[in-house]
């Protein structure tokens, strides 16, 4: 049989030579195995072209020629991931498309029977994966795509077709390979460009064009709520509160992602995903990621662009940023699908790589991104001891390059995702509030797919950016004493008579909520006091324009002392501020081993939760918060849970309240939970489509609800 199958082809006039690059006396020292090696030669995988149909066979498998060019994408397609090896016959599990006689691909099957896009699998061999993506088995003969030689001297004819199909076939037995052949084989990295300027070029002026014609009538709406309606003329009042309130534009509702259409009513996004494959991710985990990619991947737009950064022990760029029309996307699924994990956790330089796609990029989309995920601990930049010391304060700052750290309009956000229990929290979450982003931790595996549409739910409705909001004292008398921001930077003047807050961008629906404490004189003379001025000034990123806006804060000043409610708005955000500030202060107990002390800690923010106007009365966002604390209580109870998932769950929590942005974390994912603060319209869509076409096991898919989030809950209309 095997001879039939030498004469065979060499009937078809194919090359029987493999060329194994050598490497490096360097590289055979490292040893380190980078999962990004499917390159960005995998992202443009050949097509076959043509005219008549070839087929050859082998004992280890058969390859076939196809004529008429590559389909899209179908829609029945995309989930193949869950529908396992029963759809693998008429879809590739590598590339998600149709595998069907006469659409234009090369075939392969292999001899475990199970049939593949002969570009995708070749570029999985070639970057060291032998076993089947489907059942696992690990093949003896494998598919190699080379150059065709033309210099044979007989069966011209095959030889020419073959030629022009671009497609040629080599089978090598994998024990021919010696172990140093084999090593090198398996490392194989795809060259990369010395420079990231090979980004796609935009197309965005069609569709600014047709963005203008449509209008650009919506607004952030601001809302100022004194904490109490009056003072006494004859009375002062130090510490007197305002509550600033916030809130974006709605999303177009007609927004359809992924088509044409939903790109002129929203900004597009430049997005950097940086992907942990290193040896732990290997198995289920590696496969989740995949899958959570590919729902990333159909969901972006056609003027979205998409860059993957895979690390391990070193990084790699899978592909340039490059826009997600139908060949994009395709490309990208190939690449992304052919990962293979191995090597160490190495995350400085992954974020470094991913640092360079954005630096570099020669045109720029109006909203810039980065993703990271990780299920480990940097064991290159910082050592796991440094960062788990509580007396340490290593420089988490040195894991970011500075090109990503820069002003309110330079810096780019980093949202970070902790992968299972054995991640570094504190480095990750350290990452995200450094740069501007959130920190969400996945606790469970099947919950992946689910963290990430959140994610991009919140990045493709981007409506505002460099938003900044500036307090003026209108009054002689009126002094600010202090701002509530969060993590949103604050300067308050040296006079008191003014504050600035950077914002920076929202999403659609998303609200903000700001404490600004003053310092309020008696007055005389007048029944009416005009407090503070506030002014807000950002840029539309759909019409690329300037907004301001202000208001003014106003309060009653009668000579009759009267009794005055407090402001249940304001003392329903005081609660929140307070519940962040004590999950702040029962991690830093707990971080030092204090953990009964970090427990009493959060049970006395409970019961002046329970005691506040608010809680009375019995808020929701009350309800919230106290379902949080107790969750939090419970993972700080020993040392052991607090490792194992307090910490992290907690600095989650953290990153919600502290930049008033939804995170994933526990069961906030859940559209029935109560603790999924923040979550927006968007968001809400995103990721019941999540676990509509992929629904997770641990809980049943509700219907689609209206978005409830703690903003929600907050300021009602005067």
């Amino acid at each position: 049989m095997g001879s039939l199958w030498r004469k065979a082809k060499r009937g078809l006039g194919f090359n029987l030579s493999i060329d194994v690059p050598t490497s490096s006396a360097e590289d055979d020292d490292d040893g380190d195995c980078d999962g990004s090696r499917t390159g960005e030669a995998a992202a443009g995988g050949g097509r076959a072209s043509a005219a008549a149909f070839l087929e050859t066979s082998s004992p280890g498998g058969s390859v076939r020629t196809l004529p008429t060019p590559m389909p899209a994408l179908s829609s029945s397609s995309r989930w193949l991931f869950r529908s396992g090896s029963r759809s693998s016959k008429k879809t590739c599990t590598i590339c998600l498309g149709t595998m069907k006689a006469g659409l234009g691909h090369a075939l392969f099957t292999a001899e475990c029977s199970h049939t593949f896009h002969f570009h995708c699998i070749t570029s999985n061999v070639k970057h060291g994966n032998y076993i089947c993506p489907i059942c696992r088995a690990k093949w003896k003969e494998i598919p190699f795509h080379a150059p065709f030689s033309s210099d044979h001297s007989h069966g011209s004819e095959r030889a020419n077709l073959v030629n022009r199909s671009q497609e040629v076939v080599h089978m090598l037995p994998h024990a021919d390979l010696t172990n140093q052949q084999h090593r090198r084989f398996s490392c194989l990295h795809a060259s990369e460009p010395h420079t990231f300027n090979d980004d796609e070029p935009l197309n965005l002026q069609s569709e600014t064009a047709e963005s203008a014609q449509q209008g650009c009538t919506r607004t952030v709406e601001i809302k100022l709520y004194p904490e109490f309606s009056a003072i006494p003329e004859s009375a002062s009042q130090e510490n007197f509160t305002v509550l600033i309130h916030l809130k974006a534009p709605r999303a177009c509702r007609n927004q359809n992602v992924g088509s044409a259409t939903s790109q002129t009513s929203r900004a597009p996004i430049d997005l950097i995903t940086v992907l942990d494959v290193s040896g732990s991710m290997a198995g289920t985990k590696l496969a989740l990621l995949k899958r959570a990619m590919n729902f990333v991947i159909q969901n972006l737009g056609p003027l979205d662009r998409l860059s993957v950064i895979a690390f391990s022990s070193t990084a790699r760029r899978l592909f340039h940023l490059q826009r997600m029309t139908d060949t994009g996307r395709q490309q990208a699924l190939q690449a992304v699908n052919s990962l293979i994990s191995c090597g160490g956790t190495n995350i400085a330089e992954g974020l470094r790589k991913g640092a360079k796609v954005i630096k570099e990029r020669t045109e720029q989309n109006p909203v810039c991104s980065m993703i990271l995920l990780s299920d480990g601990q940097d064991t290159y930049t910082l050592t796991s001891s440094l960062s788990r010391s509580c007396q340490s304060h290593p420089d988490y700052r040195s894991l970011i390059p500075s090109s990503i750290l820069g002003d309110i309009a330079q810096q780019i956000p980093v949202h970070a995702f902790g992968f299972g229990a054995d991640h570094d929290s504190i480095v990750m979450h350290s990452i995200s509030e450094i740069s501007g982003g959130t920190f969400s931790f996945i606790e469970s595996e099947v919950e992946i797919q689910d963290a990430f549409a959140q994610c991009i739910g919140g990045l493709l409705s981007v409506v505002v950016k460099e938003m900044q909001v500036v307090v003026e004292s209108v009054h002689l008398g009126v002094q600010l004493a202090s701002v509530k921001s969060g993590n949103y930077t604050n300067k308050l003047a040296d006079d008191a008579r003014s504050a600035s807050i950077t914002v920076g961008d929202l999403y659609a629906d998303e609200d903000r909520n700001f404490l600004v404490s003053v310092n309020v004189p008696s007055n005389s003379g007048s029944h009416d006091m005009v407090l503070l001025k506030v002014c807000c000034a950002y840029r539309d990123v759909v019409c690329n324009e300037i907004i301001r806006l202000e208001d003014l804060v106003r309060i009653q000043r009668p000579e009759v002392t009267m009794a005055y409610t407090l402001s249940v708005d304001v003392d329903r955000e005081r609660n929140r501020v307070q519940a962040a500030e004590a999950m702040s202060k029962a991690r830093a107990a707990a971080e030092c081993g204090a953990f009964s002390v970090a427990v009493s800690i959060l049970e006395d923010q409970k019961r002046k939760l329970f005691e506040s106007l608010a809680g009375q009365s019995g808020d929701q966002l009350c309800l919230a918060l106290d379902a949080e604390l107790r969750e939090m209580q419970e993972r700080m109870a020993t040392q052991q849970r607090y490792e194992v998932s307090g910490r992290a769950y907690l600095l989650s929590g953290l990153s919600s309240h502290s930049w008033q942005r939804a995170t994933a974390r526990g069961d906030s994912t859940d559209l029935t939970s109560l603790v999924h603060a923040y979550q927006t319209p968007s968001m809400v869509d995103m990721l019941h489509r999540s676990q509509t076409l992929s629904p997770s096991p641990r809980t049943p898919t509700p219907s689609t609800q209206p978005a409830r989030s703690f903003s929600f809950l907050g300021p009602q209309p005067r």
